[in-house]
């Protein structure tokens, strides 16, 4: 059994109020969770409207399924323009 962390540090440079920000990582966590079927939570920075910690986990029977999971969500999370990534952390489990 495999279980995969990611912890996502982002920024929303075009967000002028908290009410914009929760519009914009609900879309993203939504999309995340209906496409790849993985947990996803805001960690950290929820009364900021411009910074948030975003986690994602998944658990599976083959870490090169739950790696595979994980690096497609990493690449979707970098295509969306309204926010920047300014780290990224994957642990296991």
């Amino acid at each position: 059994m495999a279980i995969g962390l990611v912890r996502f540090r982002l920024h929303f440079p075009g967000a002028g109020s908290l009410k914009s920000k929760r519009k914009i990582l609900l879309s993203l966590k939504d999309r995340i969770r209906n496409r790849f079927n993985v947990s996803v939570a805001e960690l950290e920075d929820n009364d900021l409207w411009q910074k948030c910690t975003l986690g994602v986990a998944i658990i599976a029977n083959d870490r090169n399924f739950a790696n595979s999971v994980l690096s497609k969500i990493i690449d979707l999370v970098n295509s969306r323009p309204e926010m920047v990534v300014t780290n990224i952390d994957m642990e296991w489990f």
